[in-house]
This record gives structure tokens, sequence and C-alpha cells, in this order.
């Protein structure tokens, strides 16, 4: 049966809580470390650089926090439990703090259509929640077994949590709402996913058993703290899951309406770009001149079966002249 020893909740304890005479050095460190992956991280995304943006994510430690939310629930620990919500909701928003700031001082707009680090981030789907439910599960297992803590890096990078922040605050500083809330949304993904596969494997592995008596949390607190935790993991996965049907959609329609242009513009013409934008599709297209005749593109389209399927069409002519020599 699963289950952990004395020494290994001590040191749980020790690594997670910002309790204790170390109190104070715990928490300049958790500043710090916090400060500097934000910093790097912004960087990271204004410079559009991987990795520069994983090397933040190995330096951020608010994954601390939030695990120690779940085994301040699993204990019955209400000093902790409250502390550890308490920097999860103050780190986030100095990082999103951070990203803002840096963008008053970056001339550019900071968005999706030109970053790929911004894009990467701004319209999660459900597989972003297996991915971040698998990888809390590795970081809880980690911690209960100290002979596998060697994974911890590979999970700081597996999970994002401050890239989004700092997307947050450059997308809301480039007046980019909806993409603030993309990333808003995949911060959120993450920590649901950690705190609800925490809960799961501390409980397997019966980590409240050895915490001895509780402090301040009753058990009617603490299913009411697991009930919240798996509504919360639920919410955010409803607009992930609307997210993830429009993305297949699209997708599905610009394959659809790739195979027809293609057609249309054969033997002469090619299709250079298909792309979905908020005026719908838009058909990329070049070639020698004369233009195919783009009616003939809409009847095509029509006769496919895409009629609702609203198309802009760029055509690009490529005038070659041919320029003997004496």
């Amino acid at each position: 049966m699963l289950s952990i020893a004395d020494a290994d909740l001590r040191r749980m304890r020790d690594s997670l809580l910002f309790d204790g005479p170390e109190r104070g050095r715990k928490l300049s460190r958790f500043w710090t470390l916090l400060i500097l992956a934000s910093l790097i991280a912004t960087a990271g995304v204004i410079s559009d650089s991987t990795a520069t943006v994983i090397g933040a994510m190995i330096v951020a430690p608010l994954m601390t926090p939030i695990l120690g939310t779940v085994l301040s629930v699993v204990t019955r620990d209400a000093p902790n439990l409250v502390r550890s919500l308490l920097l999860v909701i103050a780190g986030a928003a100095v990082v999103t703090a951070v990203g803002w700031l840096f963008g008053h001082l970056w001339s550019l707009p900071i968005v999706a259509e030109t970053n790929s680090q911004v894009a990467a981030r701004v319209h999660p789907h459900l597989i972003d929640l297996v991915a971040a439910l698998a990888t809390g599960a590795v970081g809880a297992f980690a911690l209960v077994r100290d002979d596998v803590s060697d994974t911890l890096p590979g999970v700081a990078i597996a999970i994002s949590l401050v890239p989004p922040l700092v997307v947050v605050g450059l997308t809301l500083e480039s007046g980019a709402g909806d993409q603030a809330l993309g990333a808003l949304l995949l911060f959120l993904t993450n920590v649901g996913a950690i705190l609800f596969s925490g809960l799961v494997v501390m409980t397997l592995y019966r980590v409240g058993r050895r915490a001895g008596a509780p402090t301040g949390l009753s058990v009617r607190q603490q299913h009411i703290a697991t009930v919240v935790v798996v509504a919360f993991v639920i919410v955010v996965a409803l607009p992930l899951a609307a997210s993830t049907k429009q993305s297949v959609s699209e997708s599905v329609t610009r394959s659809d309406v790739t195979s027809v242009a293609e057609d249309w513009a054969t033997p002469r013409w090619e299709i250079t770009s298909v792309d979905t934008t908020e005026a719908g599709i838009l058909v990329r297209a070049s070639g020698p001149l004369p233009s195919p005749d783009p009616k003939a593109l809409r009847a095509d389209l029509d006769a496919a079966g895409l009629q609702s399927v609203d198309v802009r069409l760029e055509l690009l002519p490529l005038d070659r002249v041919d320029l003997p020599g004496s």
C-alpha cells in the first residue's frame, strides 16, 4: 500500500511551506527568484527566444506555493493554506505587473500576430489541460518520493506558470485584451491541474495520516476545499473544450478550402498560404499573368459545399520579362 514516512513529510513541509524559523529566508528566496524569473521570461517573450523562456521556467518558484496549498489541504493546515494561496495570488500579480511595465518600455506591441512566444500561449486547448494534469502528477510524485526528485527541473519546464502571466501583462499593455484572457486561461489551467493532480497523488500516498493533529481545518472544510479544486478544473475545462472545438472546425475548413483552391489555381498558379482571419479564410496565390478568375474559385467552393465560408483572395501576379543579352 502506498504511504510515506515521517521523514518524507518533514521534507515536504520544509520544501513547500513558508513557516517556522526559516520563514523569512524562504520568503526572500521566493520573491527574489520570482522577480528574476519574471524579468527573464519577459526578455524571452519580447525577444521571441524559446531558450530564454525555458530558463525562466526553471528559475520560477511559483509551483512551490501551489503544491504547498495542496499539502495544506491534505494535512488540514489552515494557516499554511491561507499563506500559500496568498503567495500564489500575490506572485501572479507581481509577474503580470512586470510584463505590463516592460510593455510600456517597448515601443512595439507584443501580440500573437508578431510574436511566436505570445501566439503559443493565448489559445489553450484541452490537450494543454491533459498535459498539465500529467505534469502536475509528476511534480507531486517527485515531492512524495525523494528518489525521483531529479525530475523537478523537467516538471518546471513542462508546466508553464510564469511565461503566461508575463504574456498577460504584455498583451494587456498592447491593447489585446482577448489574448490576455487566453494567456490567463492557460495559467489557470496549469494551476488547477497542479492542485488536482497533487491532491490525488498525496491522497493516494496517505500524506494526511502522517500529519498528526490538524491545525484549524476541519474534515468538512477539507472536503469543501477538495470539491472547490475539482469544480475549478471543470470550469476551466469548459472554455478549453470550446476553443478546441473551434480550432478543429477551423482546421477542417482551411483544409477543405485549400484543396479546392489548389485545384482552381493549377497548373499555372500556386497557393502560397491559407489562413484563418476574423473576416474568414484568407487565400494567397501567386503566378504569371493573366490571373485566374476569382469567380471560378467561388463557384468551386460553393460546389464543394462551402457556401457559408467567407473567403478573401489575394492574387500576387509574377510578371516575368526576358531580357536576352546581345
